[in-house]
């Protein structure tokens, strides 16, 4: 076999290949298949998914993809393709979906049961004290002692404590969720185990003691039931500690990296589950990170396609000779050394491509600002000419926006297709953006930030990040506690964050006494001078 830089021929040294190799390349291929599919099966135990919103139908996710590859002209050259679709689905892909379908079913079960079980120990713990004071009036009324002055003023103390009771629970526990979480949260079942614990003990108590013996002392009673308001605000002061305060005093410093072009962002994160980490981590990425944008990193790939396009290798003996076993390790070590002395050039390849690159950006920049400049003097003289103009020849800044979009759009378009964001923005984005930047008096230069700048996800639409669907990969349990060098991975369907911890490092701190007298000085006066 002979290696040749000729791209125009088509032939390939593959071809040497008998049946018998094909099939044992076939039989080769299904027990890497099997291989696979046990270590994926012994994986998925360590993966847990993240729902950032509340669930959508996992086909969204493709349907999103396929949305944001839009139309570079923005509708003006619309083709609708009918016939058979290139891309099929395998029996694995249904499995898959369909397993995702299940867990995504999973999770929405039990986030319901979950609010439903907070609910009625909410019930339990608020009418439990009521229960206490109303049981007496109905089972031994005529045994009761009257209540007396303290008595009275013992009624107004339980309402307002339950009053207050209430409305701590509500701001605390029932407020809007911010994820779906693949794990409970240790500490809320803890301490909802310890309501419950707690209620049943008093309802034990009761039962026995006033109940059964029907108690004559109402007052008694009554700071019963007071008591066990005093406990529940207590427990609800415990559970703000827990879930609100424990987490504020920062512990660690985590680095998060996008495997995809190695974007980092370090963040301070408290005592955390890896869990809660996670989400804290997706909460900034959404925030700092700038979008993720496939389009540039592809040009490094093309690149590298392009430098062994031109490598071809040829079997002279023809397509039927077994002579030459070892046929294959050649062929490999003969790429390699072609490669090897190709690469030595490949730099200044990369060296000029990107200089045009750059040089072909800022021209397009150049136009743009230009271009962006002169509509929005023309949105200024039409603001000078308003007041002149009838009440009906008036614009809002939707149709302003509409009227001066025409005299930049092909600017814009050309530099977003230069620097490869045609897909994060639309036409219809972009005059919204544009009738807002009028409407607030926006310069020219607010305006173009958008796109000169790459900005964090959520600035763009919501077809970018709405319904996104996280996984959480961690060999350790994502309901234990971060510790200094956790690591864990977030994946999603285009990329992956891979998030290491470390351990705040300890500050020890001593402090130097300097006496005021020792900024005393002197100046020392010479009578003869240099000449």
């Amino acid at each position: 076999a002979s290696v040749a830089m000729d791209t125009e021929s088509t032939y390939s040294g593959y071809s040497h290949y008998s049946g018998r190799s094909r099939g044992s390349h076939r039989h080769g291929e299904r027990s890497r298949d099997r291989h696979k599919s046990r270590s994926k099966d012994s994986r998925s135990e360590k993966s847990v998914t993240i729902n950032t919103l509340p669930a959508e139908p996992l086909l969204g996710d493709s349907s999103l993809r396929g949305e944001k590859v839009q139309d570079d002209n923005w509708g003006e050259t619309t083709t609708a393709i009918t016939g058979t679709s290139e891309h099929s689905l395998s029996q694995e892909d249904i499995v898959r979906i369909t397993k995702d379908l299940e867990d995504s079913v999973g999770l929405d079960c039990r986030h319901y049961v979950t609010r439903s079980i907070a609910v009625i120990l909410g019930l339990l713990v608020f009418f439990t004290p009521l229960a206490f004071l109303v049981l007496p009036h109905i089972l031994w009324p005529e045994k009761l002692q009257s209540c007396g002055t303290a008595c009275e003023g013992l009624f107004i103390s339980v309402a307002f404590k339950l009053l207050i009771l209430l409305l701590a629970v509500w701001a605390l526990f029932f407020r809007p969720a911010r994820a779906g979480l693949p794990r409970v949260f240790v500490f809320r079942i803890l301490l909802a185990v310890l309501v419950l614990l707690f209620v049943i003990s008093y309802w034990l108590f009761y039962s026995v003691r006033i109940l059964d013996s029907q108690d004559e002392n109402y007052q008694g009673i009554v700071q019963y039931a007071v008591s066990l308001v005093d406990a529940l605000l207590f427990i609800h002061y415990l559970a703000v500690v827990l879930l609100e305060l424990r987490q504020l005093q920062p512990c660690y410093s985590v680095c998060v990296t996008r495997a995809t072009d190695g974007e980092t962002r370090h963040y301070n994160l408290g005592q955390l589950s890896i869990q809660r980490a996670a989400l804290a981590v997706i909460e900034h990425y959404y925030c700092d990170f700038p979008i993720h944008n496939p389009a540039l990193l592809s040009a490094s790939k093309s690149r590298a396609a392009k430098h062994l396009a031109g490598l071809k290798v040829y079997n002279v003996d023809g397509p039927g000779n077994n002579a030459s076993a070892g046929i294959a390790q050649s062929q490999s070590r003969a790429m390699i050394a072609a490669a090897a002395r190709r690469r030595d050039t490949s730099h200044n390849e990369l060296y000029y491509e990107e200089a045009e690159h750059e040089r072909r950006v800022r021209k397009r920049r150049a136009r743009l600002v230009v271009a962006v400049e002169e509509a929005f003097t023309h949105i200024k003289r039409m603001q000078e000419e308003e007041p002149k103009k009838a009440p009906g020849d008036v614009m809002d800044p939707r149709e302003a926006a509409q009227a001066i979009f025409p005299s930049m759009a092909r600017a814009l378009q050309k530099y977003l297709r230069t620097t490869k964001q045609q897909h994060c923005h639309s036409m219809e984005s972009i005059q919204q953006h544009l009738a807002f930047c009028i409407t607030n008096n926006l310069t020219p230069k607010a305006f173009l930030e958008s796109y000169l700048t790459p900005g964090p996800t959520l600035q763009y639409g919501k077809d970018h990040w709405l319904g996104r669907r996280w996984t959480l990969i961690s060999e350790a349990s994502v309901t234990s506690g971060l510790k200094d060098g956790s690591i864990f991975l977030l994946k999603c369907v285009d990329f992956s964050l891979v998030v290491t911890s470390r351990k705040i490092p300890y500050v020890q701190m001593s402090e130097e006494y300097i006496d005021p007298k020792s900024h005393k000085f002197v100046l020392r006066l010479q009578s003869e001078t240099s000449v």
